[in-house]
């Protein structure tokens, strides 16, 4: 905590190891994620879609970007494989996005006027009380994501929100966003939605990439083994 210069960084991971008992480990790994810039960072239209203080407990849930850093699957994975690594690694994946999320399933079936729909991930979170939908995108923002989430919340509200429960609330999740476009695109949906990127691994650092061979290296290594095992015949 020491490094930390900013006071309110400080309370900030001192607040949350009191609220969800971080280990020593856990604290650490969430200051080198750079938790605290991240948190309620997500594009959104909570603060007209949702009431107060409804709207800035959502905000406050969301973060951007998301880091996926314990997933091996490459960068140009596509969307069902990072939805499959994501349920496979679920304790890992929960713990990304925070706090008071409950999973609730994958490809999870709606129909609606008899046809079938299904979200990529749906969450409950128990302290806005509300179904959360997640809809993974392997490549950048477009602005009709907005309009298929807005649909799905519909049929959510419709056909499995409790009248106890708050509005479900969408999370838009792709490789990179337009941040003007993301403002357009939210700013008249009638469903709350949040708009994010995601990571899935950080490059090698610099020492560890000095320390690995060269696809020349390895060549010119296979091309001498090639050779001694000829001259042996």
């Amino acid at each position: 905590m020491d490094k930390l210069k900013d006071p309110q960084e400080r309370l900030f991971y001192m607040q949350n190891v009191i609220a969800h008992g971080w280990s020593r480990s856990m604290m650490i790994h969430q200051i080198e994620l750079n938790l605290y810039q991240r948190q309620g960072q997500a594009a959104s239209n909570f603060k007209d879609k949702l009431p107060s203080p409804q709207s800035e407990l959502a905000q406050q849930t969301l973060k951007d970007p998301y880091v996926f850093d314990f997933l091996t699957i490459g960068q140009e994975a596509h969307e069902r494989e990072i939805e499959k690594s994501l349920v496979q690694h679920i304790e890992k994946f929960l713990l990304e996005l925070g706090a008071g999320f409950a999973f609730v399933g994958r490809q999870y079936h709606l129909e609606v006027s008899e046809r079938d729909f299904y979200i990529d991930l749906l969450f409950y979170h128990l302290k806005l009380r509300s179904f959360v939908a997640i809809d993974l995108k392997a490549e950048e923002f477009k602005p009709e994501y907005a309009g298929k989430m807005n649909f799905y919340l519909s049929a959510l509200d419709s056909l499995l929100k409790h009248p106890s429960d708050q509005p479900s609330i969408g999370l838009i999740l792709c490789k990179t966003k337009d941040k003007v476009l993301a403002e357009y695109a939210l700013r008249d949906m009638n469903k709350p939605i949040g708009l994010a990127e995601y990571r899935i691994t950080e490059s090698l650092p610099k020492d560890i990439q000095t320390s690995l061979p060269s696809i020349e290296m390895l060549e010119a290594e296979l091309a001498k083994t090639t050779l001694t095992e000829s001259n042996k015949k």
